[in-house]
Formats: C-alpha cells, sequence, structure tokens
C-alpha cells in the first residue's frame, strides 16, 4: 500500500533490518473501559478508531461503508511499524488508549493472541462463520493459543517473489526475461552466484541487492522449522536452517553484493528511484511501494520467482481490543475490510495479496497485470506463491529474535564484527529474550 510500508514485521533498526516499517507519523485512539456489547443508543453516532502501522489502502472502503453506515465515524492513527506494536503492548497493559481496531503484524500475532483477555473473542458477533474463507493456516493464526477464541481476521499474506531491473541486467550482460532470470537461481546459492556476475560486470552506481536481512528473513521462512519449534522454544542456535540462511546472507556481505541501504530509510527510498540495487525480496505490497518509491522507472522492473520457489514475509491481522466501546460495530468493520470483495480491491490497488484462497483462480486476479512491471502478471505470480505457501510456526516473541539476528547481520555489513562475532552475540542476546 501506498503504497503499503507495512506488511513484513520487523523493527528498523539497523542496515540489515529485517522489518517493515512506516514513515507515517501519527497515534492511537480509543477509549479505556471494558464491554462486550454496544454502549450505542438506535441512530446514535459512533466513531471507530482503526490503529494501523501504514497505510493499508481501507480509505476508500471506509467511505464506502460509511454509505450504509451513516452513523459511523471512522477515525484512521497511523504510526511507525515500531511504535504502533509496542505501543499497543503498553496500552493493553494500562488497559486505556487502544483502538476499537488494531492491526498487528504476523512477527507480533503470537505476542497478542497469547493475551486472549485483552481482546475481543470474534466469535461474539458471528465472525467464525469466515473460517472457511480463508487459509487454513491465516485462520489459526488468529486464533487464542487453546484455539477456542477468534482474535483476529487476516487482511493479506505476503507469498514472496523477486523484483528485479531490467535495465541493470541488461547492464550486466545477464538475462532480462524474467522466466531466464527466474532459471538463473533456483537455489540461494545460485542467486549469490548471479550477484558475483553482476558484480564483475562493475554497473555504475548499482549493487546486486539492497541488504542481507530481508534476504535471511525469507531463507528462514522457506525452512519446516524456523526461530521456534512447535512448543515455542527458541531454537536459533540449534536449527541448522537457521545458521545456513545467516552464513548465505553474510556471504552477500562478503562478496560485495550489498548496497548497505536499511530498509524503509530515507537512503533505501532513495535507492530505488536512482537504481542502487538490482534485486530486492518481492512480497506482493513491495510491489505498490517500489512503484510509488520510483516513479520514474516504469518498465525498468520485472518479477522473477524466488530462490528456493517460496516463502511468505509479511502478513496482518485485525483485532478488537476489549477497551473498545464498540466491540460490536468493531467487530462489524473487520468483516467488513476484509472481505472476499474487498480484499481483492486492496490487491489491485496497492499490491498486498489476499488471504482468502478463492480469489486465486478468480480470472480477475489470475489475469491481473501492472504496466510499471512491464505488465507483469502479478495476479498470477502471487496466486502461484501463495498456493505454495507452507505454514510455519510463530513462536510468542518472534519479532524481538528477529530484531537480535537482524541487529547482527548490520554489525556484520558495517564492519563492526566478523560473522562469527556477531552470531555468538546474536546467541547471548537471543538468550535474554524470555
Amino acid at each position: 500500500m501506498a503504497p503499503r510500508i507495512r506488511r513484513l514485521g520487523l523493527p528498523l533498526l539497523t542496515a540489515s533490518v529485517l522489518a517493515l516499517a512506516t514513515a507515517c507519523g501519527g497515534g492511537g485512539g480509543g477509549a479505556g473501559g471494558s464491554t462486550t456489547e454496544s454502549s450505542a443508543k438506535p441512530g446514535e453516532k459512533i466513531k471507530l478508531t482503526v490503529d494501523l502501522f501504514g497505510d493499508f489502502g481501507f480509505k476508500p472502503l471506509y467511505e464506502e461503508y460509511k454509505k450504509t453506515h451513516p452513523n459511523i465515524e471512522i477515525v484512521e492513527n497511523v504510526t511507525q511499524f515500531n511504535d504502533h506494536h509496542s505501543n499497543l503492548v503498553k496500552r493493553l497493559a494500562t488497559n486505556a488508549g487502544a483502538g476499537d481496531v488494531a492491526a498487528v503484524e504476523v512477527g507480533y500475532i503470537s505476542t497478542f493472541t497469547a493475551q486472549p483477555n485483552k481482546f475481543v473473542d470474534l466469535k461474539q458477533y458471528g465472525l467464525d462463520k469466515r473460517q472457511a474463507d480463508y487459509l487454513d493456516w491465516k485462520w489459526q493464526q488468529g486464533l487464542s493459543k487453546d484455539g477456542t477464541q477468534v482474535l483476529g481476521l487476516g487482511t493479506d499474506v505476503g507469498g514472496l517473489a523477486m523484483c528485479y531491473r531490467k535495465d541493470l541486467f541488461k547492464k550486466a550482460g545477464l538475462p532480462d526475461k524474467r522466466d531466464e532470470v527466474s532459471a538463473l537461481w533456483p537455489t540461494w546459492e545460485q542467486y549469490i552466484e548471479t550477484g558475483k556476475k553482476f558484480a564483475a560486470a562493475n554497473v555504475a552506481g548499482a549493487k546486486f541487492v539492497d541488504s542481507p536481512g530481508e534476504i535471511f528473513r525469507a531463507m528462514v521462512n522457506q525452512a519446516p522449522v524456523g526461530l521456534y519449534d512447535a512448543q515455542d522454544n527458541i531454537i536459533v542456535a540449534s536449527n541448522p536452517d537457521v545458521k545456513k540462511a545467516w552464513d548465505l546472507s553474510n556471504q552477500l556481505t562478503a562478496d560485495g553484493l550489498t548496497a548497505k541501504l536499511a530498509a524503509f530509510s530515507p537512503p533505501w527510498n532513495t535507492g530505488f528511484a536512482k537504481g542502487s540495487f538490482a534485486t530486492i525480496i518481492c512480497p506482493a505490497w513491495m510491489t505498490g511501494f517500489i512503484q510509488e518509491q520510483a516513479k520514474d522507472s516504469a518498465g525498468k522492473w520485472d518479477i522473477a520467482s524466488v530462490p528456493g520457489g517460496s516463502g511468505n514475509s509479511g502478513g496482518s491481522h485485525l483485532m478488537v481490543p476489549k477497551q473498545s466501546k464498540h466491540p460490536k460495530e468493531a467487530a462489524e468493520l473487520i468483516d467488513f475490510l476484509t472481505s472476499k470483495e474487498n480484499q481483492a480491491k486492496v490487491f489491485k490497488e496497492e499490491g498486498t495479496f489476499p488471504s482468502i484462497p478463492a480469489l486465486y483462480d478468480d480470472p480477475s486476479i489470475q489475469n491481473f497485470t501492472k504496466p510499471f512491471f512491464g505488465d507483469a502478471p502479478i495476479g498470477k505470480i502471487y496466486s502461484d506463491a501463495a498456493k505454495a505457501l507452507k505454514p510455519q510456526h510463530l513462536g510468542p516473541k518472534e519479532a524481538d529474535v528477529r530484531t537480535a539476528i537482524g541487529n547482527g547481520l548490520g554489525r556484520v555489513e558495517q564492519g563492526k564484527q566478523t560473522p562469527d562475532e556477531a552470531w555468538a552475540q546474536v546467541l547471548e542476546d537471543v538468550k535474554k529474550i524470555k
């Protein structure tokens, strides 16, 4: 979304940040108290506050909603990614200040679903009827830990692809057509080898990739098990797939393939317009962001498959804090915003990909293209990616663990530590996460 600088979920702390954030300012709203029924009288004007961490593309939907709900006023508060989630933690703890609707990114979802007493069970308002709409794993992410309460409805998923600059690939003497580019890197090792060829061509002003943080995240997300096991134990130290992703990500740095641009920082934003990097991990929502930041680069970008074949990066849920004075109306708004029709609209306008699989074979999605990306078959690319997704268990402090790892990758990229030194510190930092 606007694009949507939001979907991924990890804090913006280093040049290898594993997070997605938004540059928008704002704050939370809402009121304290804990009710389970609307306090509104028939015909009474109701204000609903929606707390987000980026542009979710909801504004046109609010206007549509108000046509059939003239008594509803919707106020959207947008805050930077890290601030949004940390503010929500504080507001739940003090039982004051949370909005009527709160977005929660996938890296934090387990943190909040572990606090079912702080959120409205949407089942009270019949939203358990929506289960059949969703990818099973996406639905499960929004349930309480014991599976008895529906705490959030999903907005989108972040099936992966790789966006690349066709013009830079041409300058480097590499293939530039999407099928040929996809064939260059069925594995991450071959992706790095392609990067070395790009570097050898000395394309002026351009590196192969922005930074290693999201590369690491993509690799880990492709593994059967990630940072946590099914019993919510952190297994960073013992999971060989995590260490492999760490080593390969640092190989990008060692080979001089990264532009050392922290995601969502001003220099990173400028890097899109300047053509400072030739490839970037590209969940569906990223296409909207690229288009916004590189307005003069239409036709220069295209989309290939991601090494390893699939994976997920980002995605969110909408939840109703129990503090809401109007939980019934908030639940009804969530139902509307996450409907099949509206998830399709938001995808076409903003790029975030639906979490409702019935849409994946819909001709309006399958045949959807974007001229900016050379008429790339966006709908088919991300439908195929979503179908291939394999869910991974997320632990209660997923975002904190990723931040510790992202900081380590950043220290290596900035030359402050060797990979081994940084890894040792990462393991010590992770031990402190409870």
